[in-house]
């Protein structure tokens, strides 16, 4: 159980002394895009259509512009807070050396839970892109298309609010090839007001992944993230160029034999699949 006192005052949740919840590690592993570091250390962004400030105060985590319902609505489930990573991670690291070595890197990194038609987009935005860039595209296309939130703060646009624009407005926020990826997109989701796309919450991972694959620009590896990170699917395990390497070079499983590594984190990892992902990612981009 996390222990929770919040300060009315100062409309701040803080999280005593929490386990695997290190904000660098979490905000830093490639599994979100719009939280940045500021000049004081804390990490400030947006998600869920509200502003958030996180900073480290000694062990505590303190969590600013928040009401209290909207830790327990929000924020709790966002940030996993009811998944004992503890055992998640010792679990893990029985497996093998280099785990170990990968956890014990990233021993603070939780996986989001974020909005799954904002993961959609951001991943596609994603493809063959770096991280400032992949962020610069995803706060353009917030701030010209979604809702204001704040003074210089905008809300991820909606599906609707995407479907209902043209191509060209789109390509000015110079997303390349990946504009005409997101139009037809949202248009497809849009088509039946969304009912389908909503509906993906509670299909089986076969059914999640085929419909996930049929919407363009989508492709095995953004799938398994949007899995992952969108809709909480532990046992994912998107293979990006990053973990490609691990499973060479560390593994030594041959660079393109996508479908080994795939069954061999199946077998290792099993239902954590995902996590041990963002433990070795982090590691092999950090080391």
């Amino acid at each position: 159980m996390v222990d929770t006192v919040f300060n009315i005052e100062e409309k701040q949740m803080i999280i005593k002394n929490p386990e695997a919840f290190e904000l660098e590690d979490i905000f830093e592993c490639g599994q979100c895009f719009r939280f940045n570091l500021n000049e004081t250390g804390s990490y400030e962004g947006v998600a869920c259509g509200k502003k958030l400030k996180l900073t480290k105060n000694d062990k505590d985590i303190v969590l600013e512009n928040v009401t209290e319902l909207d830790y327990h609505n929000i924020w709790k489930k966002y940030f996993d807070m009811d998944r004992d990573y503890v055992s998640i991670m010792e679990q893990l690291s029985e497996k093998d050396e280099i785990i170990r070595e990968a956890v014990k890197y990233g021993k603070g990194i939780r996986i989001l839970r974020q909005e799954p038609w904002e993961t959609l987009i951001s991943f596609i935005i994603s493809q063959n892109n770096h991280i400032p860039r992949i962020k610069k595209c995803i706060e353009a296309l917030s701030e010209k298309f979604g809702n204001k939130i704040s003074d210089g703060v905008f809300a991820f646009p909606t599906f609707e609010q995407l479907a209902d624009i043209k191509l060209s407005e789109l390509e000015s926020v110079k997303l390349g090839y990946r504009a005409e990826y997101i139009l037809q997109t949202a248009k497809a989701v849009a088509k039946d007001g969304g009912k389908t796309f909503k509906a993906s919450m509670e299909a089986d991972n076969k059914e999640l992944n085929e419909y996930l694959l049929s919407l363009k620009g989508v492709g095995p590896k953004v799938a398994n993230c949007i899995m992952l990170f969108g809709y909480g699917r532990m046992d994912r395990f998107p293979i990006d160029v990053w973990i490609r390497r691990v499973m060479h070079e560390l593994y030594e499983i041959r660079e393109n034999d996508f479908k080994k590594m795939t069954c061999y984190a199946r077998e290792k990892f099993g239902e954590y699949g995902g996590i041990a992902q963002q433990y070795l990612f982090y590691y092999m981009k950090n080391r």
